[in-house]
């Protein structure tokens, strides 16, 4: 038997503010998406931005239904609209921000378990790292050079052939 370990690096900002220009602006699309978002059940405006290789920022947001699982998270709102309005343009960042009424807004959120898989395969659809910037309104903000790290061990188009 072998004892595997599994960690990553990533970038630890104490506000956006210390963030580099790009990262900074593409954060608060994010953040401004949330006011879109149409959350009416768990009160939690989820927004994502992202920034394509050719320089154009696709937002989108969650968007909840009264049947739960019909709801969609905002990062594949976003990766749906910018894969259908420009194809085969690679993403090179995503940045993913809240507003939570109800509570705290100051501390990085991650995205959830089927929006890591489905980043995941865009990476591997593009065969580039998508970078990902996560943060609240205020406070401390990561930032991950890859959703992999996100992701060890995670199911892909190879785990097919």
């Amino acid at each position: 038997m072998d004892i595997r370990k599994h960690s990553f690096e990533y970038h630890s900002y104490p506000d956006s503010a210390a963030l580099p220009t790009a990262d900074l602006r593409l954060l608060e699309e994010a953040r401004e998406v949330t006011a879109q978002a149409y959350a009416p059940y768990s009160n939690f405006y989820v927004g994502a931005a992202i920034l394509l290789a050719n320089g154009i920022v696709v937002r989108g947001t969650n968007q909840e239904n009264a049947s739960f699982p019909a709801g969609i998270c905002a990062e594949r709102v976003a990766l749906s609209t910018a894969a259908s309005l420009y194809p085969g343009v690679p993403i090179l960042t995503i940045a993913v921000s809240y507003h939570n009424p109800k509570g705290s807004n100051d501390a990085p959120i991650s995205p959830c378990g089927i929006c890591r898989q489905t980043l995941s395969e865009y990476e591997g659809r593009q065969q580039q790292a998508i970078r990902i910037i996560m943060g609240g309104q205020t406070g401390k903000v990561f930032v991950i050079p890859t959703i992999r790290h996100l992701l060890p061990l995670g199911f892909t188009a190879e785990d097919m052939q």
